[in-house]
């Protein structure tokens, strides 16, 4: 079982209290919500459609997305990832517009490892085509061993990407020091268990083993609060919804504090000081919280 420091848990406890969003829909099922567009014999339904597990063999990944296109809000799904031996394998569950040179993209990207070492998170944010915004975050749990909760929050402000409502990656809407920022384009919910041993695990040099296979991630509470867009129905300029809010316009106090200690303790990697590849920070790095 891993070490979770008592102040993270007080603190935690704490947050749900007095921070909890007042919207609290009631998870849905996979059929409602979501279409299997790839390789349907690999994603399993289980548990009366409340469940679903992905499936990663020699013979193919899968993936699945949301039947609607959304604009603002948040986006939870608990997830129990590949036990064991997962190095070479990406279990992704991502936001994305369906635009290819103007892509706007929001990314949650687990990469498996091999047995014993830490399972990495890397997150990623496109806005108008552009990404390369990777860090990596190494969890302070065995996702594989029971199902762990990641959410994105996506309002005017800013992006937060959550594990456990943990905050782990802040991306601010800059706009006014001229940084894209996704708020013009709608995006459906993505997920998919795919073959990826040429980066995913130690830049490469750990290839899958395909002896181990089949690959298997679950997935369960299908947690969509957000704006579907339908023709003019006004989810772009409606701000009154309650992610857009006063409390989810920044990080509270508690949060910040999770936020630093998930930064000090188990950041891995940040574009924002990878010299070889920005000798100059990009400027959303010099924007805080």
């Amino acid at each position: 079982m891993a070490f979770i420091p008592m102040f993270l848990v007080v603190l935690l406890s704490v947050e749900l209290m007095i921070f909890m969003r007042p919207s609290m829909a009631s998870p849905a099922t996979f059929a409602q919500d979501f279409d299997i567009t790839w390789a349907n014999t690999h994603i399993k339904q289980m548990q009366k459609e409340n469940a679903i597990q992905l499936i990663l063999d020699q013979s193919s990944g899968c993936g699945f997305t949301s039947k609607n296109k959304y604009m603002f809000g948040r986006i939870s799904m608990k997830i129990k990832l590949i036990p064991g031996d997962s190095a070479g394998t990406v279990t992704a569950f991502y936001m994305a517009s369906e635009t290819n040179g103007t892509r706007d993209e929001v990314d949650f990207e687990f990469l498996g490892n091999r047995s014993g070492q830490p399972y990495t998170v890397q997150t990623n944010v496109y806005a108008r085509g552009k990404g390369d915004r990777e860090q990596r975050v190494n969890l302070w749990f065995d996702p594989s061993a029971q199902f762990h909760t990641y959410s994105i929050l996506w309002n005017r402000h800013h992006i937060v990407f959550y594990v456990d409502e943990v905050p782990i990656r802040v991306y601010k809407n800059n706009e006014n020091k001229r940084v894209p920022y996704p708020n013009s384009q709608p995006m459906r919910i993505h997920s998919t268990l795919w073959e990826a041993d040429n980066w995913a695990t130690r830049g490469g040099l750990e290839k899958i083993d395909w002896s181990k296979a089949p690959f298997y991630a679950y997935y369960k509470d299908f947690d969509i609060e957000a704006c579907p867009v339908y023709r003019n129905n006004g989810c772009r300029t409606n701000s009154n919804h309650w992610w857009d809010g006063p409390a989810y316009q920044r990080l509270n106090p508690v949060q910040a504090r999770n936020y630093r200690w998930v930064r000090v303790n188990h950041m891995v990697y940040d574009y924002c000081i990878d010299k070889s590849r920005n000798p100059n920070p990009p400027r959303e790095c010099l924007a805080g919280i």
